[in-house]
């Protein structure tokens, strides 16, 4: 069995930072839009009356280098002295999607500015902070590059380029990851994208062949960070550090569309990929998102809290699971409030409501994962 102990808390709270452009050229900033960039204190604090002393958060990057070379850090400071303050363990998106409106994301250009803005970033953390920094330098390669570069549901609304922009994706994380080891040698990561199950609707041979090469598309940033897949990308297996899987109700489908949805003959449990996962890379892994809209929330996580205790029984490193988003947030389309979060919107004084069902299996949940630990520290 696996005891965790990589950070704080094993549960976390998971900020919404998204920052990309819509295809009708409204940036989002979902920092904003929550509230969080007003009430980041009182986020915080919220998050440490409820057991949780480890979070997701970002920076936003388009805010920070308006000129380039040219770096203002106002925008992020209040959360990084904040996160200080309240003894909070935060691992800090540097691009969650967005970027600067004067780079080219296709060019060179995009990788060397990516690269100097991590290391100016990483020097302020050191300069602030005392413990030891972890970062996701490019938030979701796999997804941002099927979004982003193959059917363009948000920038840089390519079409059929996916590939390229993954291949650019990686080139600017390993950059990064070498210019923030330049200046803090302690520095963890955490790769984060989606894990995924595709299956057949047919039996034909070539129908599951299609499937299982979709299903195995989820590997390839993860493969190409690791010097497995193009190696002229310059990768190698120290830059995968930490994984972090991003894993919803809706990550698996039948092959050419239509969820496969838990409970159906097909799906497959949570704790089959999380070992999937780890018998390939041999990493520590973090449940870096995972939520439910809803009536739903408290289900989900009790599924999924169920699954990671499996797989620590089973002896794999799972290291935390993120409650995704743990704030309600503004749908990207169409603002429509997604009553997804650990907390709703805030009132006039910072103040939030709690989803009181998935606080109690949340409470539930954090006394297994004790009860397991005693378990583990009996039999050690």
């Amino acid at each position: 069995m696996h005891v965790p102990a990589l950070f704080d808390s094993f549960f976390m709270g998971g900020f919404e930072c998204s920052t990309h452009r819509r295809p009708d050229g409204r940036r989002l900033d979902l920092i904003e839009s929550t509230g969080h960039q007003r009430w980041v204190a009182e986020d915080y604090s919220a998050l440490r009356r409820q057991g949780i002393r480890s979070a997701r958060d970002g920076l936003r990057w388009h805010l920070i280098e308006t000129t380039p070379g040219h770096y203002d850090w106002s925008s992020f400071l209040p959360q990084l002295r904040a996160a200080e303050q309240a003894g909070m363990q935060v691992i800090w998106d540097l691009c969650h999607y967005g970027w600067p409106d004067d780079i080219d994301i296709w060019r060179p250009q995009f990788v060397e500015r990516f690269a100097r803005f991590a290391a100016a970033a990483a020097r302020l953390v050191r300069e602030e902070s005392g413990q030891v920094p972890f970062y996701s330098p490019l938030n979701e390669m796999s997804f941002w590059a099927w979004a982003g570069g193959e059917v363009a549901y948000f920038a840089p609304l390519g079409q059929g380029r996916g590939d390229e922009l993954k291949h650019q994706l990686v080139r600017a994380s390993i950059a990064a990851i070498e210019a923030i080891r330049d200046v803090d040698p302690r520095a963890r990561f955490v790769q984060v994208d989606p894990v995924i199950h595709v299956v057949p609707r047919g039996d034909r041979a070539v129908e599951q062949e299609d499937a299982e090469r979709y299903r195995l598309s989820q590997f390839q940033a993860w493969d190409m960070l690791a010097g497995l897949q193009w190696p002229g990308l310059g990768g190698r297996p120290e830059y995968l550090d930490i994984l972090g899987v991003n894993y919803y109700s809706n990550n698996q489908w039948y092959h050419g569309g239509g969820t496969l949805w838990r409970g159906e003959p097909l799906y497959r449990p949570f704790a089959g990929i999380l070992a999937e996962v780890f018998q390939r890379y041999r990493r520590p892994i973090l449940v870096a998102e995972t939520g439910a809209e809803g009536e739903q929330r408290a289900d989900w996580l009790r599924y999924i809290g169920e699954q990671v205790r499996l797989a620590l029984q089973r002896g794999l490193p799972l290291e935390g699971i993120c409650l995704y988003p743990v704030l309600d947030y503004p749908g990207w389309t169409d603002d429509r409030h997604c009553q997804a979060g650990l907390f709703g919107y805030a009132d006039a004084h910072g103040e939030r409501p709690l989803h009181a069902p998935l606080a109690d299996e949340l409470r539930q949940q954090q006394a297994l994962l004790e009860a397991l630990a005693g378990q583990m520290a009996r039999q050690a």
